[in-house]
């Protein structure tokens, strides 16, 4: 074989290795656009539920707080009928002392708005708490993704550069380590404990 052919030979096999690595590098790019747009998201609902859980727990505290001030009037009042002589005065004192613990009790469970019962504003708020952790688990797993992806691209770009083989079969394989992460960020956040 003449020298010309052999070299005709490894530029066609260079051409070739660098299509593989440019397809790798667009598979790689692809993944890591998908990357960040599920952090973006995953960020966007992390917030959003923290915002949620920390306006229901203040709505919490302030109902409570509402409701213990009543409370706490209607025990002065109790500890103070003793002290009324008059049947209409001692009537009335009664009738208010009924009226604040209806008020606490609709407090705890409101007939109108069962939404805004203490219990299930509380429910509400550890559930947009729960929301919040598991998009936070999903963010880990994409950020973490989108690094090895980075990384993978450019060890794909040094390949073409330098002709090393090991790059590109480092490349891949970070790139696949990357897919796995973006797929359990995805389906299973909260499976992989050691991330997030």
């Amino acid at each position: 074989m003449s020298e010309s052919a052999e070299t005709a030979d490894k530029a066609v096999e260079a051409k070739e290795r660098d299509r593989t690595v440019a397809l790798i590098i667009a598979i790689l790019a692809l993944m890591l656009a998908l990357a960040e747009a599920g952090a973006k998201k995953a960020q966007h609902l992390s917030t959003e539920k923290n915002i949620e859980a920390s306006d229901l727990y203040n709505f919490y505290q302030a109902k409570k707080i509402r409701s213990t001030v009543v409370e706490t009037a209607s025990k002065m009042l109790e500890a103070q009928t003793t002290g009324v002589a008059d049947p209409k005065a001692q009537e009335a004192v009664e009738k208010q002392i009924a009226d604040f613990k209806t008020t606490v009790a609709n407090f705890e469970k409101d007939p109108k708005k069962p939404e805004d019962s203490l219990d299930a504003i509380q429910e509400q708020a550890t559930a947009a708490k729960e929301a919040r952790e598991l998009a936070n688990h999903r963010l880990e797993h994409y950020e973490l993704g989108s690094g090895l992806t980075q990384i993978a691209i450019v060890l794909a770009s040094a390949a073409i550069i330098t002709g090393i083989s090991v790059l590109i079969w480092l490349s891949v394989g970070l790139g696949a380590i990357g897919a796995i992460l973006l797929a359990f960020g995805f389906f299973a956040p909260t499976v992989l404990g050691f991330i997030g």
